[in-house]
């Protein structure tokens, strides 16, 4: 097993350029971050709004947007044999999704593995408005519900481990924004390079703004389910077992599965 794949691109929120680059290696999953090296234990959250900024434990690099190349590698079951490497503040945006990233990992034919996470017990957990059902099962199923308002109404998607289904129903719905909070987070120095053609951006009626392109079918709530999928992926995830997720987001899954982790809810395989 080797070889490696490299893409390159903008961040979304720097705007900077930003590459990322796969080799398949036999040995455990590893990530460099500047001249920083750690095992997905060894990595540290940084930040959760907007996105997940990650840094190695005790590294002085931080790469932010890192959800969708986590999804990548879960969505596709790639556990070990991969040293990912990235240069610049971010993961590039490239598709707004994880497709792009998902198809390079393909390329390198790394062998998949089944999960390292499982839920142990039945159990409901919530942080603010987002909540989450976890039940013993013996396969992966997620599940993700959000109402939207806006016009948008409730949307669902599932993912059942399946790498295939992965890439051709979930890896390239988009990352999306309301336009009413574009201005607030400018002003904080992120959301710098929105391209149109990998963000959809909305307005307060739940319209699509041009350039972008119309939305797909439940694209918003394959993308929350995208995102939970590279969220859980840090932890070892997805686990074997059910997930219901209703309204999850990033901050919120974090400190749920944290605390799933510490109850034993959750626990390593």
């Amino acid at each position: 097993m080797s070889g490696y794949v490299e893409l390159h691109g903008r961040g979304l929120h720097s705007g900077a350029r930003a590459s990322i680059r796969f080799d398949a290696r036999p040995g455990p999953l590893l990530f460099r971050f500047g001249d920083d090296e750690a095992s997905p234990e060894q990595l540290t959250l940084v930040r959760t709004d907007h996105g997940v900024c990650l840094r190695a434990r005790h590294g002085r690099h931080e790469v932010d947007l890192c959800e969708h190349m986590l999804a990548a590698l879960a969505g596709l079951g790639l556990r070990s044999g991969v040293v990912v490497t990235v240069t610049g503040p971010e993961v590039p945006l490239l598709d707004g999704g994880a497709f792009e990233l998902g198809r390079a990992l393909a390329t390198l034919a790394c062998r998949r593995e089944p999960p390292r996470l499982v839920v142990a017990e039945r159990a409901e957990l919530s942080d603010g408005s987002s909540s989450y059902v976890f039940e013993p099962g013996d396969s992966v199923h997620l599940q993700v519900e959000v109402d939207f308002g806006h016009g948008l109404g409730r949307q669902r998607a599932e993912h059942r481990g399946e790498p295939e289904a992965f890439m051709a129903e979930i890896a390239a719905a988009r990352t999306f924004g309301f336009e009413h909070d574009a201005e607030s987070l400018r002003r904080a120095g992120r959301a710098r390079h929105v391209d149109p053609s990998a963000v959809v951006v909305l307005d307060a009626e739940g319209r699509v703004l041009g350039p972008s392109r119309p939305l797909e079918p439940n694209e918003l709530a394959r993308h929350k389910l995208l995102d939970l999928i590279g969220d859980l992926a840090l932890y070892g995830g997805p686990p074997r077992g059910r997930v219901f997720a209703d309204r999850p987001g990033h901050t919120a899954t974090h400190r749920v599965v944290a605390k799933a982790l510490a109850s034993g809810l959750l626990r390593p395989i």
